[in-house]
């Protein structure tokens, strides 16, 4: 029997499985970054006006979670998350694709990113999906644990 296809949808980040995630995520960046370099949104923040949350699924499984926060002049990637089963099968691509679509349907110029610098499979994510090194932006201390990277958006067509 085939597998149900995948799909990114906009979503609650209060939904059972999206806050599982959530909260997986966050124990994984507690254990791995002190607290003062742990920038992560808390899922009530993640509900706030200003940021679109989206959940990737198979069928009902809520595999991966991603958001972009609405900022002046740039849109920026928040709550990345994939299951560890789910890893190497294309969710976390789908997310961010689904998040560049809705930054360019905002007419943002860019998007920007904060990531921890020992999570090296989402470096060369982000790296493959056109992003680069840049430094820090926003309200973000200059912290060692922190890898900050930037893609350019040209226009929505169509």
């Amino acid at each position: 029997m085939p597998q149900p296809a995948l799909t990114v949808i906009q979503a609650d980040p209060h939904d059972a499985g999206a806050t599982a995630l959530l909260h997986r995520s966050h124990a994984l960046m507690r254990a791995l970054f002190p607290p003062e370099d742990n920038f992560f949104l808390e899922i009530d923040a993640l509900a706030a006006p200003d940021i679109r949350f989206f959940v990737a699924r198979r069928g009902a499984e809520v595999l991966g979670t991603g958001a972009l926060a609405l900022r002046e002049g740039y849109g920026e990637v928040k709550s990345m998350f994939v299951e560890e089963a789910a890893r190497g099968q294309g969710v976390a691509g789908a997310l961010l694709t689904r998040i560049e679509a809705e930054a360019r349907a905002h007419g943002l110029p860019c998007l920007r990113l904060e990531t921890g610098n020992v999570l090296h499979e989402a470096h060369r994510l982000y790296a493959r999906h056109g992003f680069a090194p840049r430094g820090p932006f926003g309200d973000y201390p200059d912290a060692p644990s922190s890898i900050f990277m930037e893609k350019p958006l040209s226009p929505a067509t169509g």
